[in-house]
């Protein structure tokens, strides 16, 4: 055979082979990835490299040929895209989807609601308990008065200042984040207007946030909110103490459920019984309401309220009337 038929035959082999490569390549790139995979939930750590990523996915029997899958990544310029984060991903996507979502970013996400009146403490829970946070290095982090500080809380603990809404969190968030984007939401509601609504009253924003936390407290109905706001400043005016249960259970390390008498002679910071004015900060995070209410209360001139033990309340404005009223909704009740 002349060395031009040689050529020419290696020539065609080469173009053979190649085509046959191209073909299995393209037929990769579209097949599942594995059909009896089903849906895999993996973990992409921070600082990962692609072969630290392939290990996870191969583990998780999302690829069978890390150099077939390395060379796509290559080829997609993704290998040094892809974002940090748990994945939901499925054994019936191609591996062109499976990169693709990877550098999208397109994390698995939770929906934590976070009710109004929970206390910092009722969300580190939640948090943990939903699995997106370690919840006593939430803890730790809102009561660092450094970090606080520079996200202008003026306070030694973020309580008050983590507003109640539904948040869409990922597990690439780490906990300074967490509180971040809760403290990022807080400032959205506090406008300008509120600002100033708080100085026309003669209070910092701190101490409305601390008496809307008390109104939270106090009750669920919106349309008593106003009425229970009204009352605690009615009393302030007049140098009255606000004795409210909820800042009692506040201060309280050991409450069991009931508060005793020997509960309300108690010396803490929280004490309304035994204090005068506000205690030092929120005793739990007040929604929107509840702010609105410290910033307009009700134009009564209450100055007492006692539970009708159905959620709502009888409201006076006069002690002997007050006194009446306890007898027929608490004292008759426990007999």
């Amino acid at each position: 055979m002349t060395v031009k038929k040689t050529s020419a035959l290696l020539v065609c082999l080469f173009a053979i082979g190649a085509c046959i490569c191209g073909a299995l390549f393209y037929e990769y790139l579209h097949r599942p990835l594995n059909p009896h995979a089903g849906t895999v939930t993996v973990h992409i750590p921070r600082g990962a490299n692609f072969s630290r990523i392939s290990d996870i996915l191969e583990k998780a029997k999302l690829v069978d040929n890390r150099r077939t899958f390395y060379v796509l990544a290559r080829l997609k310029d993704v290998s040094h895209q892809i974002k940090a984060g748990e994945y939901e991903l499925t054994g019936s996507m191609t591996p062109l989807e499976l990169l693709e979502k990877l550098k999208a970013g397109s994390v698995k996400e939770y929906r934590v609601s976070i009710p109004e009146g929970f206390t910092m403490c009722q969300i580190a829970d939640r948090l943990a308990a939903h699995g997106v946070a370690d919840g006593k290095v939430f803890l730790d982090h809102a009561q660092d008065e450094k970090l606080l500080s520079g996200l202008d809380i003026p306070a030694k603990t973020a309580e008050g200042y983590l507003f109640p809404d539904t948040y869409v969190i990922n597990k690439s968030m780490n906990e300074v984040e967490i509180l971040r984007y809760m403290v990022g939401r807080f400032k959205k509601e506090i406008t300008p207007e509120v600002r100033n609504r708080a100085r026309e009253l003669g209070f910092s924003l701190h101490e409305i946030l601390t008496l809307a936390s008390i109104i939270e407290k106090e009750s669920a109905l919106e349309e008593e909110k106003p009425l229970i706001a009204a009352v605690f400043h009615n009393r302030m005016k007049r140098g009255m103490r606000l004795q409210s249960d909820p800042t009692v259970i506040y201060g309280m390390k050991d409450f069991d459920g009931n508060i005793t008498k020997g509960d309300l002679k108690r010396s803490t910071p929280y004490n309304t019984y035994r204090i005068k004015g506000l205690p030092p900060g929120p005793i739990c995070n007040p929604g929107a309401l509840s702010i609105g209410a410290a910033l307009y209360p009700s134009e009564v001139k209450y100055l007492y309220f006692v539970s009708k033990n159905d959620g709502s309340h009888q409201f006076s404005s006069s002690l002997s009337n007050h006194a009446k009223a306890v007898i027929k909704y608490q004292i008759k009740r426990q007999k």
